[in-house]
């Protein structure tokens, strides 16, 4: 239970409305039609204000105004559409308790074969095993025990009024509770025709309805908690004790009461319980539960931890830098059942071709059992395809035609089609270190034509080193390094990290302290020293200065010069200093003020051995073009977009140009995933179909900009992202189309009497329901290739 403060409502004496949210697990409601069912019941609680039912999760959270309302009425409400409410808070106790109770997050297992339901479903199917026996193979032992309106009742008959008792009555009170909220859905037509059948004297297809249907519900109950088992194996990777220390002694504390800043300790085996610092120990640690990496990555002082990551071998003290609700796992875990919520196309044509095929379906069973018998004066045969059928007039034989109609009425495995595989899609990605925030991005990945990659931290991989140090004129190294130097302790670029670690490197000394610092926003820096003002910069920056840098830029053929030329740079650069520099894919910085150059420093960004191998696998998978963005300079571009095999690449460009070049792709080629950092490309994100941030894990800003995070530094999870969205959208399309094909062929071969109601139940129904969540189990054997990404 949680409490909102609405500033938007307010209290008689002019204050905030108080508002508390319940959060409650109800474990039957497991479709869509049983959500609506419940959401109809909670509508017409007063004080209400917000709803969210997730039935793949079997949960409810209830925003009400407890001036108005209070959980036991939420509760209450839930019951009333027929559906027990396990968990969450104390129903009965007043509303302050309630806030300290812990809701759910999903509902618990079920004991499925074991429950008050099954064991009525097994005396149900005993029942009707001897009903079968005595009316089919005894039938000289089926004798008259009683009589009802003269009516006689033989031993099966009575069999099955039991079997329509044990299995029958809790489908009736589920129809029941149906009719009252006004929902057309499987339990009101399968508790109608129950009631039906039994009322005419149709006790063996009664007592059959009821223990086939209740046996496919059990089936479908244990698939769909067989489907939340990915959620809950997430959920629990989650530690529920740490290790604190507190006054010098190890206090063993509920994770949630570990505040930020106290120090946790990690034994060699145990789970990491919240997300922090490495201040003392070190270890190889097991992060695959977040960011899906196979191999266990050592962690030394000052690294960070995520919650959840196992500690593989050494003793570790964390400093925690947040609490458990906060940690990278309970965002994932948190985005992951938000994203469940969020229903793609699939689900929303289901959602609207279900609401016109139930009502249609149901109309033609009602006509089907009424008004052939009152057409049909004698039986008719008809050859059909040089099969005979004969279209009897007696009433019998057309209500029970229009019984199976009423049970093909129902929508269930269509209606779950889809949720099932995106719950199974999502959950999959989320365990591979895949963070999917909605089941619209999963399908759209599945169908993206262009897949454009930044160049820094994905296709490299961002850890920059000076490799180079070209003073010109009478500069030398220790000074070029020491300007530059001082210019970059100002900037948060990586360019400066690695120049700052060459100084340091290299002993310049004390570094001076710049003045009026600026950033120039896809060029470079500026500041004054000494007060005179220095740059540090692209070839571009200084040549927008007024410096002619052609000659030292000039593009060689095979290592000789292309061209001979008279332009100079004033002889700072030997000829073609530059360009080769920036061949052998380099980042070259220049440094110097707007009328003299002091040199130019080399940065090199290593390639991820992952790169070369995920282009090829996107192409293998279908990818029409991979291209490479960056705003890198030409050179470095070239020689990285050769190494790692894009189709093309396209250089120099600012921010405001990689959604341009996006753009482009969009038009030439459809739907486009853009992949970068998820914070300096994010105009180009959120301008793709798709925006992939790569890094994520522990980052709130990535995780909050992208559609889909790769929680790991790997750009080998791309392919597999692909694979399982592109064979995500093949198994919804199959279920849809599956369900639906089978539908019609069940309703088809009605009239003409192939199609009895058991067969409609069994194949129909349970057997769909089961087809459909199997094949969307599937997606979870989907696994990322093993590329070492050293």
């Amino acid at each position: 239970m949680t409490e909102n403060p609405d500033a938007a409502g307010g209290t008689s004496g002019g204050g905030q409305r108080r508002e508390l949210t319940a959060r409650l697990a109800v474990p039957e409601m497991d479709c869509p039609s049983c959500a609506q069912k419940v959401n109809k019941s909670l509508q017409r609680v007063d004080g209400i204000t917000d709803v969210t039912l997730q039935p793949t999760t079997g949960t409810a959270n209830v925003t009400y105004d407890p001036d108005r309302t209070s959980e036991a009425d939420v509760v209450k409400a839930i019951e009333g559409a027929g559906y027990e409410v396990v968990g969450g808070s104390d129903a009965e106790g007043d509303d302050e308790d309630n806030q300290a109770a812990d809701g759910v997050d999903i509902a618990p297992p079920s004991e499925v074969w074991t429950s008050p339901r099954a064991k009525k479903t097994w005396l149900g199917a005993a029942f009707v095993t001897l009903g079968l026996l005595f009316e089919f193979l005894l039938t000289g032992q089926n004798a008259t025990v009683a009589s009802v309106l003269e009516y006689p009742l033989h031993i099966a008959d009575v069999l099955f009024l039991g079997a329509v008792a044990a299995s029958g009555i809790p489908v009736v009170r589920s129809g029941y509770y149906s009719a009252k909220n006004r929902s057309l859905d499987i339990d009101l037509l399968m508790g109608t025709a129950i009631i039906a059948a039994t009322g005419i004297g149709y006790f063996v297809e009664a007592a059959t309805l009821a223990v086939l249907f209740s046996i496919a519900e059990l089936l479908e109950d244990y698939a769909m908690d067989r489907a939340r088992d990915s959620l809950r194996e997430l959920m629990e990777l989650s530690p529920d004790e740490a290790t604190v220390l507190r006054d010098g002694e190890e206090v063993t504390v509920p994770a949630e009461e570990v505040d930020v800043g106290e120090t946790v300790v990690v034994r060699p085996g145990d789970k990491i319980p919240l997300d922090g610092t490495v201040i003392e120990g070190g270890s190889a640690v097991d992060q695959s539960p977040i960011t899906g990496e196979s191999v266990p990555v050592d962690k030394q002082t000052g690294d960070e931890v995520y919650a959840g990551a196992i500690n593989e071998e050494g003793y570790l003290e964390v400093e925690v830098t947040s609490t458990a609700g906060d940690s990278t796992l309970s965002r994932i875990i948190e985005m992951v059942q938000g994203a469940q919520a969020k229903k793609t196309e699939s689900e929303q044509f289901v959602d609207r071709f279900s609401g016109y095929y139930t009502p249609l379906v149901v109309v033609l069973a009602i006509l089907t059992a009424a008004i052939p018998p009152l057409v049909i004066a004698d039986p008719i045969s008809v050859d059909l395809a040089g099969y005979g059928f004969t279209f009897a007039s007696d009433w019998q034989t057309w209500f029970i035609r229009g019984l199976t109609l009423l049970v093909i009425a129902c929508p269930c495995a269509f209606v779950i089609s889809t949720p099932v595989s995106v719950v199974s899609g999502i959950t999959s990605a989320a365990k591979n270190g895949v963070l999917i925030k909605g089941g619209n991005y999963l399908e759209a990945m599945g169908e993206v034509d262009a897949v454009a990659l930044d160049k820094t931290g994905t296709l490299t991989k961002g850890e920059l080193a000076v490799t180079d140090v070209v003073p010109v004129g009478d500069t030398t190294e220790d000074d070029l390094l020491r300007r530059a130097a001082g210019l970059e302790r100002r900037s948060e670029h990586p360019i400066a990290a690695a120049i700052l670690a060459r100084a340091e490197e290299a002993g310049v000394g004390d570094l001076p302290d710049p003045s009026g610092f600026e950033s120039l926003t896809g060029k470079g820096i500026r500041g004054e020293i000494d007060g005179k003002t220095y740059y540090a910069g692209k070839p571009a920056l200084f040549e927008e200065l007024g410096f002619d840098l052609a000659r030292a830029r000039r593009e060689t053929d095979g290592g000789v010069v292309a061209e001979e030329s008279s332009e100079s740079d004033d002889g700072a650069f030997a000829e073609n200093a530059l360009s080769a520099l920036e061949r052998e894919g380099k980042t070259v910085v220049i440094v110097g003020t707007e009328s003299e150059l002091l040199g130019a420093i080399a940065i090199a960004d290593e390639v991820r051995p992952a790169s070369k191998r995920a282009v090829e696998r996107l192409h293998e998978l279908g990818v029409e073009r991979v291209v490479m963005l960056t705003g890198d300079n030409e050179g470095t571009a070239r020689a990285i977009a050769e190494q790692v095999g894009v189709d093309e690449y396209r250089a120099e460009l600012l921010p405001d140009e990689k959604v341009d070049a996006v753009e482009e792709l969009q038009a030439e080629y459809g739907e486009v995933a853009m992949v970068g950092d998820g914070i300096n490309d994010a105009p180009a994100l959120a301008t793709a179909e798709v925006g992939i941030a790569m890094g994520a894990a522990g980052t709130d800003t990535a995780l909050e900009t992208a559609d889909i995070a790769l929680m790991g530094d790997d750009i080998g999870k791309l392919p597999y992202l692909y694979d399982l969205s592109h064979t995500a959208n093949g198994v919804i399309r199959q279920n849809i189309w599956a369900s639906l094909g089978v539908k019609l062929l069940l309703a088809l071969g009605v009239p003409l009497g192939l199609v009895s109601v058991a067969l409609a139940v069994v194949v129909g129904d349970m057997g769909m329901s089961l087809g459909v969540t199997g094949n969307a189990m599937r997606l979870s054997r989907i696994e990322p290739d093993r590329i070492i990404d050293a």
